[in-house]
Order: structure tokens, then sequence, then C-alpha cells
């Protein structure tokens, strides 16, 4: 298949930037001296976990149980699932177990490890949970010094064959390192990540409570950490294609978006300055990440076919199917002269997950310009 050939909207990967991306981070793990664990919820994507792997990450992090499964049924079977679990999704878990997967869970209280303890007991099964660790008051999880984290550190650490539960490291996630936009700031952030999760594996361990892995991350903080000792384990994500919104934290700049949307000019509104597009919020989603920082990108920035940002022109508005785009800097040039009818767009997103989370398929471009057709997990 080639570019000329697919409908639009599209969600269109580039290949040489996803594989830059990836080595990039890869090779910044292998110097820092971790383990590294992508998080492959943005692209719920067996070909891009599978050059993930190919690069050197051990296992990978999921969001959903659905995506473990998918996962685990493709070939990859050491895996994390990265939100905290309840009781109503355990037999999930446990089919996943006896199949042969190495499924770690998370739980962040102590409701839910002991449902995670008593659910293992009854089914003479061992589930090994990590703890959650709030770093940045940034969303989910204990803070290092709370003391329910040794309360829950308990629940889930016994002897015997059979425990139901077995601690076996802690988490974190700084979420807020996505309203950063210096390095200095992302720098501060990361080691606040990595000294708060390696303080609570140190609080558990000083209670004679085993705590093997330190895993810490997210995308900002993993390229910006200066050193991890006391981490064993990194997870990031959104890297593998970044998106404006880690344009604006600085932590990549245009030409390496690596995920954009296919879209066709389908007429004009000629008086507004507007180009019509047949690519609105259900191709780029509403996600509108980068209305609250340094560049507001409305719903994407377009660019040509060879990814070259057109400077000026944004997608300012977006209903259901229909995408507006205008140029913000001469708003009283005729759009329609520059932007016939016919042409075809690249929209660089504002957010890699949530709009990827619009396709059933990805449209995999090679430098070559030949075109693959990736499929994409989706589903809880």
């Amino acid at each position: 298949m080639i570019l000329d050939q697919i409908e639009t909207p599209a969600a269109l990967i580039d290949r040489t930037r996803m594989q830059r991306n990836i080595a990039r981070m890869q090779s910044r793990m292998d110097t820092l001296g971790v383990a590294f664990r992508p998080h492959v919820k943005t692209s719920k994507c067996m070909q891009v976990a599978q050059a993930q792997r190919d690069a050197g990450a051990r296992g990978i992090t999921v969001s959903t149980l659905k995506e473990a499964e998918q996962f685990f049924a493709a070939g990859f079977s050491d895996i994390l699932y990265a939100v905290g679990i309840v009781a109503s999704k355990l037999p999930r878990a446990l089919a996943l177990q006896r199949a042969g997967c190495d499924l770690k869970l998370v739980v962040d209280n102590l409701e839910a490890a002991l449902a995670v303890a008593e659910f293992g007991r009854a089914h003479r099964e061992t589930f090994e949970v990590w703890i959650e660790i709030d770093t940045d008051g940034h969303r989910s999880g204990v803070q290092p010094d709370e003391p329910r984290l040794l309360d829950i550190g308990r629940m889930l650490h016994g002897d015997g064959e059979h425990h139901g539960a077995r601690l076996g490291g802690v988490m974190t996630h700084a979420g807020s390192s996505y309203d950063l936009n210096t390095p200095d700031a992302l720098a501060a952030l990361a080691e606040q990540e990595r000294a708060g999760c390696v303080r609570a594996a140190g609080r558990l361990r000083d209670a004679g409570l085993q705590c093997d892995v330190v895993s810490v991350g997210s995308t900002p903080t993993a390229l910006a950490a200066q050193h991890l000792q006391g981490v064993t384990e990194v997870r990031a994500g959104v890297y593998v294609f970044f998106d404006l919104v880690m344009r604006n934290v600085g932590v990549c700049t245009t030409g390496d978006l690596a995920l954009s949307v296919l879209t066709t000019v389908i007429g004009h509104q000629v008086d507004k300055g507007w180009a019509i597009l047949d690519a609105g919020w259900m191709a780029m989603s509403r996600d509108r990440g980068t209305a609250k920082q340094t560049h507001d990108y409305g719903y994407g920035q377009a660019c040509t076919l060879d990814g070259a940002p057109l400077a000026g022109y944004m997608l300012t508005g977006a209903n259901q199917e229909h995408g507006i785009l205008a140029n913000v800097d001469h708003p009283d040039r005729d759009i329609s002269i520059h932007l016939p009818v016919g042409t075809r767009l690249l929209i660089l997103p504002n957010h890699a997950c949530a709009t990827g989370a619009q396709f059933p398929a990805y449209h995999a471009r090679s430098e070559d310009s030949e075109v693959a057709v990736w499929e994409r997990f989706y589903g809880w």
C-alpha cells in the first residue's frame, strides 16, 4: 500500500521517527543502568511493542486487563498491570496467571491488598503485588512516609506456598511532569520521584518486608533523570510516538512526533478563513492538553505529507467528523487557494494515547513510503 491509497482519516506512524524514539529511550536507560519496562497503553500494538523489546526492553506495562490478555496471547509474558486491582477483576488475573503469564498487580490500600490475599488463598495461588507510591500528589498511591505503607506491606507479606499474595516491590508515576517545561524543573521532579520510591522501599525493607523491585517513570522524568540509584526499572509510554504535549514539556521536538492523522480537505468557509477537513474529534480525540501549556495547538498542528509543519495552520475546532483548519497567523488569506479541496495533510496530535485510541489500526510508513497496516488492541 502507498499513501495515496489510504482512506482518510487514518492514523499514520512514521516508522523512522518511531525507531529513533525507541533507540533514544533504550540508550538512556542502558546508560543509567536500569531495566526498561515500556508502557504499551500508548500504542496498544504488537508490532510497536516488539520493536521496543527488540531494542532491549524487559517486560511491558499495561493499563487494562484486556491489554494484558491480548499481549500475553501475542507472546509477551512479563506484564505489570499498573492500575489498582479490585476484587471483581481477580478472576481474570487468576486466568492469566494460570495460563503462564508472569502478571504483577498493583494496590495502594488495605482493602485491595486483603482482597488479593484472600482470593489467592481461596484458589491456592500466590499473586505478586506491587504497592503504588505517590511521589508527587498527582493521582493514586501511598505517600512514602505514610504509616499505612507498612500495613499494606504486612498484608501482602507472608510465609507458605499459598499465602495468596507476595510483596514484589513498589512503583510510582510522576504524572505531574506533564505540567513542567524546563530542564531544571524536570530534573528536580525526576529526583523527587526516584528518592520517594526508594525511600518507600527502604522503609519496607527496614520493617523486614522483602521489596525487590523499585519501579519509577514517566516519559519526561525518564529522559530528565540524572541518576537512578536504588531504582531497578523505569516505565514510560508516550515516548514511542511523542506528541504536542511532550513537545511543550520540552523532551522532544516537533520532528520527533511519530504519530499523525492523515486527513483530506473537503471544503472551505473562505469568509471565516477555514478549510474543512474530514478529521474531527472522532479522529483527533477531544484532548486539549496543550490549552494550558505555553503553546496552544488547538486540536492539532497541520503538516505536509512529509511531516513538515505548516506555519500558522492549526486545527482550531472539531466537530464529530469535521475538523476546522485555520491559519492563525494570517486569518485574512484565502485558504482555498493555498489548500484546495482534495489536499491531503497530516495533523500532529496533542495526546498520542488519546488519538491512537480513535482507530482500530495504524498505517505504518517506512522511508520508501510503503505502508503496512498494524492492528491496534483496545477494550477493557
